[in-house]
């Protein structure tokens, strides 16, 4: 049994990319999918298919790396807001990730969004993770 489903997605992605995989395959939920459509829409990942064969289904994501430097496309990927702890920002105290080149994924009540979107819609929420 997982206790933090959100810190296994981010993991998997992890260990895929430093392993040079092409695609990753993650236990579906809604709040996954939503991160993993913030994820093609930021340039991180290249894009996403949801299998809906099973119980709970899949989401297999292709990972994108550099053509030169084979290196992945994203540096890191932080859990910020745990089970145990976790991190609210309104929109005065929205982190902001390496001065605007990373992206804060936010759990909004408007739903999920990067921390430039809920600066903009004046919504404050979770902060789930940071992309950089």
């Amino acid at each position: 049994m997982i206790t933090d489903p959100i810190a296994d997605f981010l993991t998997r992605i992890r260990n895929a990319a430093k392993a040079g995989h092409k695609v990753v395959e993650i236990p579906a939920s809604k709040l996954k999918i939503e991160m993993t459509k913030i994820l093609v829409d930021q340039g991180y990942v290249l894009s996403y298919k949801v299998d809906e064969d099973a119980v709970q289904g899949t989401i297999k994501i292709a990972l994108k790396y550099d053509v030169v430097t084979k290196q992945p496309a994203f540096r890191g990927l932080q859990r910020v807001s745990k089970p145990g702890l976790r991190q609210y920002a309104n929109t005065d105290t929205m982190p902001r990730v390496k001065n605007g080149l990373g992206v804060a994924i936010v759990s909004t009540s408007k739903g999920v969004m990067t921390d430039k979107q809920a600066r903009a819609n004046k919504v404050g929420g979770e902060v789930l993770c940071y992309v950089y």
